[in-house]
Parts: C-alpha cells; structure tokens; sequence
C-alpha cells in the first residue's frame, strides 16, 4: 500500500482530494470529447437538415423512404447519415415490419444543449437566458 505524505496546511487539502479532481477533471474531458464528437456528427449540411426534420416529426419520428422522399438524399447516402448520426446518440432507430423508423433522441440533445447552456448562460453570463428563448421562437 502507497502512502502520499503531506504536510498539514493547505497543500494537505490539494493532497487529500487530488485523486477526486483528477477524476473530475477526467469525466469533464471525456464529456467535451462526447459533445464534440455529436457536434461534428451534425456539422453537414445534410444531417442537420436531418434533424430538424426528425425533430419536427418529434414524437413518431419517420420511415426511411419518408425521410428521403422529403430531402432528395440517394439511399445509400441517407443511410450512411442516419448509421452517423446514430453512432453520436443523436437519434434512435426502432424496426416496424421491414421499415426502419428514426426519431431524434431529444434526451441527448437536451444534455448537449445543457452543456452549452450552462457555459453561456449561467457561469460566465455572456448571454441572457431570454436571448436565448427569443432566438428559438
């Protein structure tokens, strides 16, 4: 067993709690590295378009034939989008007979907004909250 020696005073604080920021610090990281990746999963054109459909069909969701009778994407091209976005969590995909109906995961969503939210809006305050709402309507 390994012991950290410390001497009592404000470093016995850093040394008693070290292995508790570290670990913070850690699941802080791989959260960021979590976001980034759904950010970049919805940095084209076509996914976004994608999602906001899927988004506007929020609770039933579509079919595949529906979602690119309405974008015009070629199926192998759509499928390679959904299989994307998918992977990020950023939707769920659930069989009906032979189809395949996708509906947008607004739960990760709405943590990817949170996190976003909470930078902006409430630590450092660079937007007001209601600037936020007034943008969306």
């Amino acid at each position: 067993m390994k012991f950290v020696s410390c001497a009592i005073d404000s470093d016995s604080y850093y040394c008693k709690y070290r292995k508790m920021a570290t670990t913070q610090l850690k699941k802080a990281a791989e959260q960021v590295t979590k976001y980034a990746d759904m950010f970049s999963a919805m940095g084209t054109e076509a996914r976004l378009r994608i999602m906001q459909l899927l988004l506007s069909a929020h609770p039933e969701g579509m079919v595949v034939g529906e979602i690119q009778e309405e974008l015009d994407i070629p199926n192998s091209t759509l499928s390679h989008h959904l299989d994307k976005l998918r992977n990020e969590g950023l939707v769920q995909v659930r069989r009906e007979s032979t189809f395949l109906r996708y509906t947008a995961n607004t739960e990760a969503l709405q943590e990817l907004l949170q996190f976003l939210y909470a930078e902006c809006c409430t630590r450092n305050k660079a937007l007001k909250p209601q600037d936020i709402v007034q943008i969306c309507k």
